[in-house]
């Protein structure tokens, strides 16, 4: 009787500590991975107040593909006839965008010349995120605006 009791007291405090872990999978998760296609850019006034919101020339595309901690984007504008791309790496923190570009168009390897690594705000909700840059002092400068598509 007593193996009995003491077999059911272990298994209401299995049951019991399963109930706290998966609580834990309600929460949202904080993820960028997924296909992000461009809406719009805001341009910051004073580092802080957004001045403007710009949306897209017509036929101007840039998608986003963020997967298993690689980083993908390609461009296409209708008066550039090569587009552009680039490829690399990248990782989140709870506000902020790391990225490690290694790859791409010929004006991206030229760029990269001097700048590989590109870290930018991050405002994550559900299927939208910002990305924003930020100036020598800290301040936002401008951002780009991105829809989940996938």
């Amino acid at each position: 009787m007593k193996k009995l009791l003491g077999l059911i007291f272990l298994m209401l405090i299995l049951v019991s500590a399963t109930e706290f872990a998966s609580s834990d999978l309600d929460k949202p998760y904080h993820s960028i991975e997924g296909t992000w296609e461009l809406q719009s850019f805001y341009n910051y006034d004073d580092g802080v107040n957004i001045s403007d919101t710009v949306p897209k020339a017509p036929g101007y595309r840039q998608v986003k593909m963020f997967y298993n901690g690689k980083v993908m984007w390609s461009r296409y504008v209708p008066d550039e006839p090569n587009g552009r791309f680039g490829y690399g790496n990248y990782y989140i923190t709870e506000d902020e965008l790391h990225e490690t570009i290694v790859y791409g168009d010929n004006e991206m390897m030229k760029a990269l010349d001097t700048l590989t690594e590109f870290i930018f705000e991050l405002q994550l909700q559900g299927d939208t995120y910002s990305q924003i840059n930020m100036d020598e002092e800290g301040n936002r400068t401008f951002s780009e605006n991105y829809k989940r598509i996938d």
